[in-house]
């Protein structure tokens, strides 16, 4: 029963792949296992563990989550969707620097993230603050 939890709550941090400071997967996922943990074994089982069914698990059983979990589950989601939106992000404001600073693709933006967290030289602040935002340093 624990194993089910811990293999739901480690598949939702795992990135999809919104700015300013973002709360981490595991932080997220954190919440959710300690304020939801048994209302997602008793109501949830079965679900396919990604973020959005789990959230319409969630408030599809709205009615008998405990007040920590009804008062949790919804900041944790919107902290994963803001974190995969920061993680869009990077591509976008790095644009300049994965060509032409660490020779890569945009279209394989995760390729280029240790270039970027490693070779502050010739890189924006711009990007550096959305790799910061992502969660990457």
């Amino acid at each position: 029963m624990v194993r089910g939890i811990a293999l739901i709550l480690l598949t939702l941090g795992m990135p999809s792949l919104a700015a300013a400071e973002t709360m981490s997967f595991g932080d997220s996922i954190g919440l959710l296992a300690k304020s939801c943990g048994a209302e997602i074994v008793a109501n949830c089982r079965g679900v396919n563990p990604d973020s959005t069914r789990l959230k319409e698990c969630l408030s599809r059983n709205r009615d008998v989550l405990s007040q920590q979990c009804a008062s949790d589950y919804l900041g944790a989601f919107d902290a994963i969707q803001k974190r995969v939106a920061a993680r869009v992000t990077v591509a976008n404001a790095c644009q300049r620097e994965i060509v032409k600073v660490c020779g890569g693709s945009t279209k394989e933006t995760s390729k280029s993230i240790p270039c970027l967290v490693s070779t502050p030289k010739g890189i924006s602040n711009n990007c550096l603050k959305a790799v910061d935002d992502a969660g990457y340093r």
